[in-house]
């Protein structure tokens, strides 16, 4: 119907111009965002499951991150073991050649002065190391060889390894650090109290570096065991770090399959939108001339 009043192909095409030109500001957006969705309204569920997903690798960042700086601190703990290890080996070795029949009097007091220095070098590692400020086996101050220690490890810690509240792990030493502590006091009168100025008569006592000989193993011993529990804990550490570094990137790309825009496709759509636009407008204008048609029927 020719009509002056109301031109239907006119108004037509205008709502399929708008639809295209808003099907172009969005491909032009994707483009210039790299984003496939820019607001809820691209895809409301998308960004929903996109978000969720986001904050999930955020938190396997920092959990990554803690084993980092738990793998750390335990390395740091065993790095002081091994020391004392060396120093307790020292002292069995000393401990051992005073228990000789040709050890005199005068070697045994020589000897059992190094061997006070040793037990004195023992409390300070057991009371000074430390992480990050934090004293690990003993806090300063505390009586060295009364088997309760009290630094980091001589309590439960608990690491968290991951995103949720219920992806820890529980690392609890203070059975094996407490025995060790009792040991290395039971070994050297100078651990227990460094400050005193009477030697210690573990060389010179008669039988004493034969006892002594039997303190140090059992020193040793435990020595190994808490070594043995940091080095397990480390390695669990180790795996951690290795599977939240796997499903990290692999939340990633899922998040990525997600949220960034296929630029091949999209690409692709802002071509065929232009392409309409431009044939849109050509109608348009076709269809404008609709009222002079009608007005050469008047003529």
């Amino acid at each position: 119907m020719l009509s002056l009043h109301t031109n239907s192909a006119a108004l037509s095409t205008q709502a399929a111009l708008n639809a295209t030109q808003q099907s172009l500001a969005t491909s032009q957006q994707r483009l210039g965002t790299g984003y496939r969705i820019n607001s809820a309204m691209d895809d409301a569920a998308g960004l929903q499951i996109a978000t969720r997903l986001g904050a999930q690798v955020s938190g396997m960042s920092v959990a990554m991150q803690n084993t980092q700086n738990d793998t750390s601190m335990l390395q740091t703990g065993e790095g002081a073991l091994n020391e004392v290890t060396t120093i307790l080996s020292r002292m069995k070795d000393l401990a051992t050649q005073s228990a000789d029949a040709s050890s005199t009097t005068a070697d045994q007091t020589a000897m059992q002065s190094e061997y006070d220095s040793l037990g004195r070098e023992l409390n300070n590692i057991m009371k000074n190391t430390n992480f990050g400020g934090q004293n690990l086996f003993l806090k300063a101050g505390d009586t060295a060889g009364a088997g309760a220690a009290s630094g980091t490890f001589g309590a439960a810690n608990t690491f968290q390894i991951g995103a949720s509240a219920t992806e820890t792990m529980s690392f609890n030493a203070s059975t094996d650090l407490n025995a060790l502590d009792t040991a290395l006091g039971t070994a050297s009168t100078q651990y227990a109290t460094p400050a005193a100025a009477t030697p210690g008569t573990e060389l010179t006592a008669a039988g004493g570096a034969t006892t002594a000989i039997g303190n140090l193993n059992t020193a040793i011993a435990a020595v190994g065991t808490l070594r043995s529990d940091f080095g397990a804990a480390a390695n669990s550490l180790s795996h951690v770090y290795n599977n939240l570094q796997s499903m990290s990137n692999n939340v990633t790309a899922a998040k990525g399959r997600i949220m960034d825009v296929d630029y091949a496709s999209e690409s692709s759509n802002m071509t065929t939108q232009q392409m309409l636009m431009q044939s849109g407008m050509a109608m348009l204008k076709q269809s404008n001339q609709m009222s002079s048609m009608v007005m050469s029927l008047l003529q």
